[in-house]
């Protein structure tokens, strides 16, 4: 019985000496305990998600991929297995595992082996919200104390919930659902057995236990995982069995991008950025939702990137990416083995659909080559006769007659599919810009800002100021309407000397081609692209007068040269504003901002930002239901509030604005109408009298509602084309990103299969067929305009080589529109045309042109 008491009288001692311990550490600690209850309102990081407007996902911003879940939307397997794993009697210890601390320890004193941890899930939780990793032992001490407080404070299944979205799993995935997506591009519901195990045996190394890392790691800790699971009888022995001999197959997965819009969405983080900051931004999870439409922004950036292959292949193949060994004659065994070959393929980095290959065969017609995949391919005659070899942008060698003019075995090329079937290629050096928008409201209907956002992240689109050419002319054309011309004034299309004083030389502008038609409609001038008549026209109404014009359309004045060049273009605006710029005339006036985000949610699903854009609306004008000067108060509530921070927890109030009109509505139909003639040109073909404008290439798309504008610059530098009916409005630009090297000009078609002699670069063959494919898709389901002539317009017929009034009805006529009052008031005399000039040539200039 000595013994009895003994040993109960040290039990008893060891229990005051232990309370006594706790207390002392508890006490030495409990300033620095943090308060637990912040736990019942956490906010986890989430990142910002960008959509289309039909809800597809763009990209996603921030340095933590987290997938928040409820703990019913994991599947049970997967708590499972992290309670078999991590804590198998989470549901019953108070906070700390005292059986498991023992274990560790008996571990520890037997093995000095300290890797088996000791922490539950509620301690490991404590650890992640509130403490470091740093072993020590106060460490430890906190971390038990904060388990026990947050077992009082929530219930096991807000902990358990909590932990499975915290916990770090490797490859900046935090949480089950973000490691799911990462390593198996999956969501949770969707994961087998072995992958949901190899999640779970994650959070002890996920840095070395990762599957895209090390798969024999992954594998062994698997498996391990699985054992555990059999041991507690959440699975079966059969589950156990198939799930240790799957195969580890993982890779690393982006998110579930659905939509690829790289330019869009760098605009969209930017803004975003500025409207919150950059912390609320990235971890607040923001859903982000864009005015772009996904079938419209994959047309955009198909007809882009087509355009640029083709402009590519027009100047020739500038040979491989590299030689990796040279076949001896009669040879025809690689030299690499296939696994060498693969090997290097898998080091390179794919770009768009541009696939690297290595040719292992070449026949007369044809050639074999291996993919990164291992499949071989074959690429046709159709496939390899288009490159004829790259000189410089002006030259092409001879067309190839055989492939191996082109290629030979051992040689690293890129190849892509073009929807028949595989075909030699290059990564285009040449850049462009796509862009379009609604010209009612300026939200942006699609935007592609370079071939590959991989390649180069310099959005051309709104970063890039290009030299316009002769996309300005409309601009100026209308500068003209206000200042008394009209589409039928007669304008002297003849060559222009003027002699520059300060510079000691003459001014020459020319024609592109150099074709001058002597006394020249407005329309017709227009429609053609006539130069000296643009620069006519620019003389008539004033430099300083244009400026002040072109201004209301949103360009800024400092990219506005005062000089006679802005007449043909030298003015560089991006091709954003050009656009928008070009919208005043789809809308009848007025002047939007382009936009891209149309509202804003926050990680509630609670709206809290709209955009309130400013539409073109022509009957709010006419009927106005609150009087001028409520509108001037409105106006200054808007300009206010413009100024001010959003609070990003707070709903912004929704609404539109009226956008200010910048052109009178008959000025903006007139300009629309000349710019149909670029499309439809004018005359009577039957009688020989026919002429095209420059943008008769549109007239495939069979709709009279169009109307255009094609641009170039001097030596073929840039290349535009502007096009839009009263829903939609677009730009095209195609250009190297060194803005002094030209285009050149393709003296080879391998489609025709003969040399072109007029193959130089300009706006209507290199820009212009890239929009016209991408509204082959965008029109496809907006009904032809119908629009009515505004008032205050007038149509007359009109004798086509005068201008003047007519009483013919053939082919000398035709009716035009006019400005009511500004219609011809003389009758055109049979054979003596009345020419009337604002002009400051000679009029010996006149008569020697038609000399």
């Amino acid at each position: 019985m000595s013994w009895l008491k003994k040993i109960l009288v040290l039990c008893l001692i060891g229990l005051l000496l232990a309370i006594f311990s706790i207390a002392a550490a508890y006490w030495y600690v409990k300033d620095d305990l943090p308060d637990v209850r912040l736990l019942q309102d956490v906010r986890l990081q989430t990142p910002m998600r960008v959509f289309t407007a039909d809800g597809e996902l763009m990209s996603q911003f921030g340095e933590q991929r987290r997938i928040p879940l409820t703990l019913e939307q994991m599947p049970p397997q997967l708590i499972q297995a992290f309670l078999a794993t991590e804590d198998s009697r989470f549901y019953e210890h108070p906070g700390f595992d005292v059986i498991g601390m023992m274990r560790a320890a008996l571990v520890v004193a037997s093995t000095r082996d300290a890797s088996q941890g000791a922490s539950t899930i509620t301690q490991q939780l404590a650890r992640n919200f509130f403490l470091t990793r740093e072993k020590k032992i106060i460490r430890k001490i906190k971390e038990i104390f904060l388990a026990v407080k947050i077992e009082q404070v929530l219930s096991k299944d807000e902990i358990l919930e909590l932990y499975l979205n915290k916990i770090e799993l490797g490859h900046r995935a935090f949480g089950v659902g973000a490691a799911a997506q990462v390593y198996f591009g999956k969501s949770v519901d969707e994961l087998s057995l072995d992958e949901i195990a190899i999640i779970a045996g994650l959070p002890q190394a996920p840095s070395v236990l990762n599957p895209v890392r090390s798969p024999a790691n992954a594998r062994n800790r698997r498996n391990i995982v699985l054992g555990r699971m059999l041991t507690m009888n959440y699975i079966s022995e059969q589950e156990y069995q198939a799930a240790v001999q799957a195969p580890v197959t993982s890779r690393r997965h982006g998110a579930q991008i659905t939509a690829s819009a790289p330019y869009i969405a760098e605009m969209v983080r930017q803004q975003v950025v500025d409207m919150y900051g950059e912390d609320f931004a990235y971890s607040a999870g923001l859903q982000v939702y864009t005015t772009i439409h996904k079938p419209i922004q994959d047309a955009a950036r198909r007809s882009l990137q087509q355009n640029l292959y083709d402009y590519d292949e027009r100047h020739g193949y500038r040979g491989p990416e590299a030689e990796l060994w040279s076949a001896e004659a009669g040879d025809s065994d690689p030299a690499w083995s296939t696994d060498e070959i693969l090997s290097y393929l898998a080091s390179q980095q794919s770009l768009e659909d541009l696939h690297h290959a290595v040719v292992l065969a070449v026949e007369e017609q044809d050639a074999t080559v291996i993919l990164a995949d291992g499949q071989q391919q074959t690429l046709s005659w159709d496939a390899l006769k288009w490159a004829r070899r790259f000189i410089n942008d002006q030259r092409q060698g001879h067309a190839p007659k055989q492939a191996a003019d082109i290629l030979q075995p051992g040689m690293h090329i890129r190849v892509r599919h073009n929807g028949d079937y595989w075909q030699l290629s290059q990564l285009p050096e040449a850049s462009s810009a796509l862009v379009s928008l609604d010209p009612a409201t300026g939200a942006i209907q699609a935007l592609v800002g370079g071939f590959s956002f991989a390649q180069s992240q310099f959005n051309r689109a709104t970063q890039a100021k290009r030299q316009v050419g002769s996309t300005i002319k409309p601009f100026i054309y209308s500068a003209a309407l206000e200042h008394g011309y009209t589409l039928a004034s007669i304008v002297n299309d003849a060559p222009i000397h003027h002699w520059d004083q300060g510079a000691g030389i003459a001014w020459r502008p020319r024609n592109s081609p150099a074709v001058y038609d002597g006394p020249i409609r407005v329309r017709e001038a227009l429609a053609k692209s006539k130069n000296v008549v643009s620069v006519r026209l620019l003389r008539g109404v004033g430099i300083d007068a244009s400026i002040q014009h072109l201004r209301n359309f949103g360009f800024a004045e400092t990219d506005l040269p005062r000089n006679e060049t802005l007449s043909l273009g030298s003015a560089s605006l991006t091709p954003l504003e050009l656009t928008a710029g070009y919208a005043v005339f789809a809308n009848g006036g007025f002047l939007v901002d382009p936009y891209v985000i149309d509202r804003i949610y926050n990680e509630q699903g609670e709206l809290i930002y709209q955009h309130q854009p400013k539409v073109a609306c022509k009957e709010c004008q006419e009927n106005p239901t609150v009087p001028q000067s409520e509108l001037d108060a409105e106006a200054q509530l808007a300009q206010l509030f413009a100024n001010l921070e959003p609070d990003p927890t707070e709903k912004q109030p929704a609404g539109l604005k009226q956008a200010p009109r910048v052109l009178s509505e008959q000025n903006a139909f007139l300009i629309r109408e000349a710019l149909k003639s670029s499309v439809w040109g004018g005359g009577n073909w039957n009688r020989g009298t026919g002429w095209n404008g420059t943008a008769w290439r549109v007239q495939s798309l069979q709709r009279r509602d169009i109307s255009g504008k094609t641009g170039t610059t001097n030596d073929s530098k840039d290349t535009w084309f502007a096009g839009f009916n009263s829903q939609l409005v677009g730009v095209a630009w195609v250009g190297f990103d060194d803005a002094n090297r030209s285009l050149g000009r393709a003296t080879w078609n391998a489609n025709l299969g003969r040399d072109q002699s007029s193959g130089v670069e300009a706006g209507a063959r290199t820009a212009l067929p890239a929009w016209l494919e991408f509204m082959r898709v965008a029109m496809q389901d907006i009904p032809v305009d119908q629009p009515e002539t505004p008032s205050g317009i007038s149509s007359v017929r009109i004798d086509l080589e005068s201008g003047l009034l007519s009483r013919a009805n053939d082919h000398t006529s035709s009716f035009e529109f006019f400005l009511r009052g500004t219609e011809p008031s003389q009758y055109a005399q049979p054979g003596a045309p009345a020419f009337s000039f604002d002009d400051d040539e000679p009029a010996t200039e006149l008569l020697e042109l038609f000399d």
